[in-house]
């Protein structure tokens, strides 16, 4: 056994247990909510994908100062 599930009581999830989590939902949201709060949740979902597919700057890969190793006032290591 793991940490979580010796401090949460968290393990496998079966029917039943999803069962009942599904009817919590419908019961605390209500039927009419819950395609609401999931087209949100897709939302927000596609929007940070999105984001992350953007196109990066290419001078993060370069080097600030590129050193001359013929210059003499290049550090030396």
């Amino acid at each position: 056994m793991n940490f979580a599930t010796l401090l949460l009581g968290i393990g496998n999830f079966g029917g039943t247990e999803i069962l009942l989590i599904g009817l919590a939902i419908i019961l605390l949201f209500g039927a009419k909510r819950i395609p609401e709060l999931f087209r949100g949740m897709g939302q927000g979902i596609r929007e940070f994908k999105d984001a992350s597919k953007e196109e990066k700057p290419e001078f993060r890969d370069r080097p600030v100062n590129p050193v001359n190793p013929n210059d003499p006032a290049a550090p030396r290591q």
